[in-house]
């Protein structure tokens, strides 16, 4: 990647477009952020469909459904229902969880 961003900062999808535009030169703007909502948009829609999104080296996305069951305040003590849903859950590859701690990460990059 280009530059760094100070520790304590978000990482938004305005700076990801810029570094897919800094590090490719012979794209324009616009074809950067092309590529970049296409990218997010197919995610998004296999997510949808209910399939697995796997990014070697850095995690998966899975769509989980819970059921309908019943909660409770811990305020008030007061039981009310939770609505089935469906949730989205990460689960970071091995090599991701090594960058994180600094850790060096030649011998996972082939396992994944």
């Amino acid at each position: 990647m280009t530059k760094k961003i100070e520790p304590g900062r978000t990482l938004t999808r305005a700076a990801l477009r810029e570094a897919v535009y800094s590090c490719c030169p012979t794209l324009s703007r616009a074809e950067a952020r092309q590529i970049l909502d296409a990218t997010f948009e197919e995610i998004s829609e296999a997510l949808v469909r209910g399939e697995s999104v796997k990014l070697r080296s850095f995690g998966s996305f899975n769509v989980r459904s819970k059921r309908e069951r019943v909660g409770r305040n811990p305020k008030t003590g007061v039981e009310a229902p939770i609505c089935s849903r469906k949730v989205l859950t990460f689960k970071a590859s091995p090599v991701l969880i090594a960058q994180v701690n600094g850790l060096p990460t030649e011998h996972l990059e082939e396992a994944d």
